[in-house]
């Protein structure tokens, strides 16, 4: 459905992008997008390092640029980020709820603190991110958008990632919720979820980042990252390139950003065997 607004207008030149998660990634990829844009940008993330690499790579001057270290996890810090960038540079026009995290293995095995991390970053993040940063996108009056970034696994359910993928059907549901929801606030504000499937974008080392009261994972975790980062290192496409593909969505207004289109067989096969009452297929086999 078409939005009332011309959706590309919260991309326009001196606009202001919110990343999370830029340290590395689709964030870093974004930012640098949105930067050759001509967007300000306020980034965010855990990884203080990678942060201030991906500053000096937009190349942007000091004060078109804020970046602050955050756990979205905590909606303390979500709050001082748009606090932050609010007393910054007043507005907020594109807010990407972009970090992530993954945890793996068979579900029985999945720890309590695996739990706790993947849904206090993933959907935790996105929601503390609504809510600090929303209000005041509605509250300009111009046009605004925001980007939850889910995977290919919010829409089906592959194997031995039973944490990851709930917590990405949460954004996936709050991200349609929240479409209804500003559809019907009357202001000019959108919402995409995106859904990449296999990326190399450095999710699968994001343990190094866990923190340590939470450390217990699953016993087969490692195990199973060190074979999905073969099969992200073997993707066709890059983050770059879902980058690129998610401001493009942006663009045109579009709700479901789904950056491989093979992913697309999965979903339908899953609704396919949820119609004829049957059993899923493993969704993920030769999507890259």
């Amino acid at each position: 459905m078409p939005t009332a607004f011309d959706p590309s207008l919260a991309l326009k030149p001196g606009g202001i992008a919110v990343i999370t998660g830029a340290a590395s990634g689709f964030g870093r990829e974004l930012a640098l997008l949105c930067a050759a844009a001509g967007l300000q940008l306020v980034l965010a993330d855990v990884d203080e390092a990678g942060l201030a690499q991906t500053v000096a790579l937009t190349g942007l001057p000091p004060a078109a640029v804020l970046a602050q270290p955050c756990n979205v996890a905590d909606a303390g810090e979500v709050d001082r980020l748009a606090a932050r960038a609010h007393e910054r540079f007043g507005a907020v026009h594109l807010l990407f709820n972009n970090a992530g995290v993954i945890a793996a293995g068979p579900s029985w095995k999945a720890t309590p603190q695996d739990w706790q991390w993947v849904f206090g970053v993933n959907v935790m993040g996105v929601a503390h991110g609504i809510r600090s940063f929303v209000p005041g996108m509605l509250a300009q009056g111009e046009p605004a958008w925001v980007v939850n970034t889910a995977s290919v696994a919010g829409l089906v359910c592959p194997p031995e990632l039973g944490v990851y993928a709930a917590s990405k059907h949460a954004v996936v549901a709050l991200s349609e919720c929240l479409h209804h929801e500003l559809a019907g606030s009357g202001q000019p504000v959108g919402v995409s979820v995106l859904c990449p499937a296999y990326v190399d974008t450095g999710i699968a080392d994001a343990f190094r980042h866990r923190p340590a009261e939470l450390a217990e994972r699953n016993p087969d975790d490692a195990a199973f990252l060190a074979r999905t980062k073969v099969a992200m290192q073997a993707g066709r496409l890059s983050a770059r390139d879902v980058a690129q593909r998610t401001l493009d969505g942006v663009r045109e207004g579009r709700f479901y950003i789904l950056s491989h289109r093979s992913a697309a067989a999965g979903v339908e096969s899953r609704l396919r065997a949820f119609l004829a009452g049957g059993a899923p297929d493993n969704p993920l086999a030769g999507v890259g």
